[in-house]
């Protein structure tokens, strides 16, 4: 059962994984983190493949946590969808490692007053980030516990002031087959493109995310910078993103191109919608052993009270 805010305020990080997963809390600052987080994945592309990624400064959001455990860094770097590296769970770990997650551009478009190009510093420096433990639900049936480091999405749309006319927002992956080696075959159209509707985009649960378990965001989940919506489903999240454009109509989205039947524009987290090849009502939680039991899909992946309001009168089975 999910807690309410007042019970999240109380949870400390012990409560929910072994301190020994995260970074010294005592190191978080509480002001100019935007800033410092620029800093600090700018020095983690100048040393890639030396140590790894380092240490984000952040605070906990309780507010938007989920209060189950994290599933370990382990889990959440080594079993991943993303195409661009391949279509096995193990690709992404095994094919990004010389991925450059910097120097990073990301070109805003459409129909905003402050359009251009933009460095990762430019889009980082004014946001605070901050950790919320979310769930990751694929299509596929799975899901994980996975705490995400960002900031809020509309935060960051908001900057480029958008016009009357944006009713979308439009998200593109990086194409750079020489680095990325999966789109180097035609198992999707590339680059990936996604898409949100602008009250979804604003939503306070959607976040641009940086990191995981307070480090800079590994290359296999996205870096250096993924789109989190945590009441769809994981195909939604798309990673590497040098762009956004805001457009009057909905964009073609890459899996809705590729099986329009399979895969909807929306993609909320919904048990009654079956995908045509498999069920959709349980899940399987990754890491959970051998033995553990499917659980019950939660409607919007568990965030229904917040969420279920944008989509009032919608026939979710046809806008799936």
């Amino acid at each position: 059962m999910r807690k309410t805010s007042h019970e999240l305020a109380r949870i400390v990080p012990s409560d929910i994984t072994p301190h020994d997963k995260y970074v010294s809390r005592r190191a978080l600052l509480a002001g100019g983190v935007g800033l410092a987080a620029a800093q600090t994945l700018g020095r983690w592309g100048e040393s890639f493949g030396q140590s790894g990624p380092a240490a984000l400064n952040y605070t906990r959001n309780a507010a938007f946590s989920a209060t189950d455990a994290p599933n370990s860094y382990k889990d959440i770097t080594t079993y991943n969808n993303y195409y661009e590296f391949g279509t096995d769970k193990s690709d992404p770990a095994q094919n990004s490692q010389g991925f450059r997650p910097q120097p990073w551009k990301v070109t805003v478009s459409g129909e905003a007053e402050d359009l251009g190009s933009y460095t990762l510093e430019d889009i980082l420096k004014p946001h605070p980030l901050e950790e919320r433990i979310y769930r990751l639900r694929c299509v596929e049936a799975w899901s994980m516990i996975v705490p995400w480091v960002g900031f809020p999405l509309g935060d960051l749309l908001k900057r480029f002031k958008p016009t009357s006319k944006a009713k979308f927002v439009e998200f593109k992956t990086l194409y750079d087959p020489k680095q990325m080696p999966g789109q180097r075959g035609r198992v999707l159209e590339w680059p990936y493109v996604e898409g949100l509707r602008m009250d979804e985009a604003m939503h306070p649960l959607a976040i641009m995310a940086v990191g995981l378990y307070g480090k800079a965001m590994p290359n296999q989940n996205g870096a250096p910078l993924r789109l989190i919506v945590p009441w769809k489903y994981g195909f939604k999240g798309i990673k590497a993103i040098v762009g956004i454009k805001f457009t009057e109509t909905a964009p073609r989205t890459t899996w809705a191109l590729s099986a329009p039947n399979e895969y909807g524009f929306f993609a909320n987290v919904n048990p009654a919608v079956d995908h045509p090849r498999w069920s959709q009502a349980t899940e399987r939680h990754i890491g959970g052993g051998l033995f553990d039991q499917r659980r019950p899909t939660l409607p919007f992946n568990g965030y229904g009270a917040q969420v279920a309001s944008l989509y009032s009168g919608m026939d979710l089975r046809k806008f799936f």
